[in-house]
């Protein structure tokens, strides 16, 4: 427990800087990928990495999913077509 601890209090203040904070994910996923790894075995460190990676993978998806429904949606507006869903 002790070591989930110090991994969260290393992690917090640098999930804070400007440059890090822009990862879209990696916080919720660190978070997640770090209890889930303390529990798994005690490589809570480990897990937190992990689920940055993963996290911020998700959220890319996720943009990149929600600009194309935007552009599709904007297109069957300026043809006065409806979108297939």
């Amino acid at each position: 427990m002790h070591k989930l601890l110090l991994a969260i209090a290393i992690a917090a203040p640098i999930a804070l800087l400007p440059g890090v904070s822009g990862a879209k994910g990696c916080v919720k996923g660190a978070v997640v990928g770090g209890v889930v790894g303390h529990v798994a075995g005690h490589h809570a460190v480990v897990g937190a990495a992990a689920g940055c990676v993963i996290g911020h993978h998700h959220a890319k998806v996720k943009e990149r999913e929600a600009a194309a429904a935007q552009s599709q949606d904007s297109a069957a507006k300026s043809t006065g077509a409806t979108p297939d869903h």
